[in-house]
């Protein structure tokens, strides 16, 4: 009975946010997308760097472009199905953004492929929790990670898979029951407010990497917010919380938060 308790303690997953945490897709890979998808179909729509920092509120492409259209109030065609209008330019949005990777335009961020091939050594479960479409996961897998890199993944829960988008917790807690995992065997690594409301409702221990979009969000109940994972030669900023002597993030520093987060839950 106790070993079934330690057990249910012990870290057996990681839950990897996609946009912003696997690798800075956001500035110069789904804006650079979008704005090539508005002007094949004609449109003088340009999502700078500063508006879409304030589209990033909105979880989603396609509800994203609904967003713009309902609080920016630009020009719009005259369809008869605006969501099957916004669906074909999502749609061109993830073929723009699939031939971006293609260059090696985005690549992973800092620690993120040594954490992935870590975990696989080390035995740990891993999983996908994303609201971006799953096309859009698959190809960021194959060309910045490795060609192959989508079978690392026990599960990729993305886009519509669930009713809610973050930040409700749906992703989440369909990655939950579809592994068969408690929210304390796992860690959620995010990088937005949105995401850590996800991760949090559903109970699960949170680490963050802030980006140039995110670094000033908050993200209350987290247990570590970073500037990146970091490297050996690359050191990373630590926010909040602590990795004690460490100077990067690694499986040890994971686990030792993991543990901490165990403990503290037990206490209170």
């Amino acid at each position: 009975m106790q070993y079934e308790i330690e057990f249910m303690r012990e870290l057996q997953a990681l839950l990897f946010d996609v946009d912003g945490t696997l690798a800075d897709t956001e500035r110069d890979g789904h804006r650079v997308a979008f704005n090539r998808a508005f002007q094949e179909a004609g449109l003088d729509w340009d999502w700078s760097v500063a508006l879409y920092g304030k589209l990033l509120a909105i979880t989603g492409g396609k509800e994203r472009i609904r967003y713009f259209i309902d609080n920016w109030t630009p020009v719009v065609p005259e369809v008869n199905d605006l969501d099957g209008f916004i669906a074909g330019l999502h749609a061109r949005k993830t073929f723009f953004y699939t031939e971006l990777l293609k260059t090696g335009a985005i690549p992973l961020r800092p620690g993120v492929l040594r954490l992935l091939e870590q975990a696989r050594q080390q035995g740990l479960r891993l999983a996908i929790a994303t609201t971006t479409t799953p096309d859009n996961v698959t190809a960021l897998l194959r060309h910045a990670i490795h060609p192959d890199a989508v079978s690392w993944f026990e599960l990729i829960a993305a886009g519509d898979i669930v009713p809610a988008k973050k930040p409700a917790p749906d992703i989440y807690t369909y990655t939950l029951d579809e592994m068969g995992l408690a929210p304390e065997q796992c860690l959620a690594l995010e990088d937005s407010h949105n995401g850590v409301i996800a991760s949090t409702m559903a109970d699960i221990p949170t680490i963050v990497t802030v980006n140039d979009y995110t670094r000033e969000h908050s993200f209350p109940g987290v247990e570590l917010v970073l500037d990146q994972f970091g490297e050996p030669d690359q050191p990373v900023e630590v926010l909040h919380g602590d990795i004690g002597a460490q100077s990067y993030v690694d499986l040890d520093v994971l686990r030792r938060l993991h543990q901490q987060s165990s403990l503290a839950r037990k206490a209170s």
